[in-house]
């Protein structure tokens, strides 16, 4: 061999070695190596994508039934309303005016300004007054709720306190009616025999869009006095 050629042993895939000049190139690439490409890499992720996709899919409708839940808090809840039993599917941020109009179909209970602050959607709760607006139905599943509707005689007579606001016309458009008559009743259960002020502070949380609020103070006095006769 001369001194101008110039040789290197370059390691190949089989065993033996061989003699190659500096203008050759070897690329050595194993048997076994994948051929990689575009469009083989786009064909993974598409299979991979529908096999996900049919997990969230079919998986739901596969499963066990589990309990009506939100948040873990149970939805399909039990409540007291107007002495009977109601079953009804309640979300965790629902709030009992909505429950009492739109679930049980109870619209006398009406939604004024839906913050806590006119008192038209007010109800009775282990006989206080709350603002229904601002009361979570999840809240109340083991107290009693009465509304409006629930002041009824089984005969269907007027509770005394709706007949005296009748014979005092008190209402004028009438609705903020359902609210300052539940105040009303919760007074006078509280306390059976009010003076007017006494009176006017109970029904300070009701607010009356006519200003009949002297009619109606003459109607909780009225109703008191009927209820001492009588």
């Amino acid at each position: 061999v001369s001194d101008t050629d110039t040789f290197e042993a370059v390691q190949t895939t089989s065993a033996s070695a061989h003699a190659v000049s500096d203008s050759d190139t070897v690329v050595i690439r194993p048997e076994t190596t994948p051929e990689w490409s575009r469009r083989n890499f786009i064909k993974g992720v598409i299979a991979s994508g529908v096999t996900v996709s049919g997990a969230v899919y079919f998986g739901p409708a596969l499963a066990p039934p589990q309990p009506l839940s939100a948040q873990g808090v149970p939805r399909l809840i039990t409540l007291n309303v107007n002495g009977q039993t109601r079953r009804v599917d309640v979300l965790p941020g629902e709030t009992l005016a909505m429950t009492l109009r739109y679930k049980l179909g109870l619209t006398g209970t009406k939604l004024g300004c839906d913050r806590g602050e006119c008192g038209a959607c007010t109800v009775l709760i282990s006989g206080t007054t709350h603002y229904s607006c601002s009361t979570l139905t999840q809240r109340v599943r083991d107290r009693k709720i009465t509304t409006v509707e629930g002041l009824e005689s089984p005969d269907g007579n007027l509770h005394p306190v709706q007949q005296a606001f009748v014979d005092e016309l008190g209402p004028q458009c009438g609705f903020c009616t359902p609210g300052q008559v539940m105040s009303a009743v919760a007074l006078l259960e509280a306390n059976p025999n009010p003076t007017r002020a006494e009176a006017r502070v109970a029904m300070s949380g009701n607010l009356c869009r006519c200003g009949a609020y002297d009619h109606y103070l003459n109607g909780v006095m009225r109703a008191a006095g009927e209820s001492q006769n009588g």
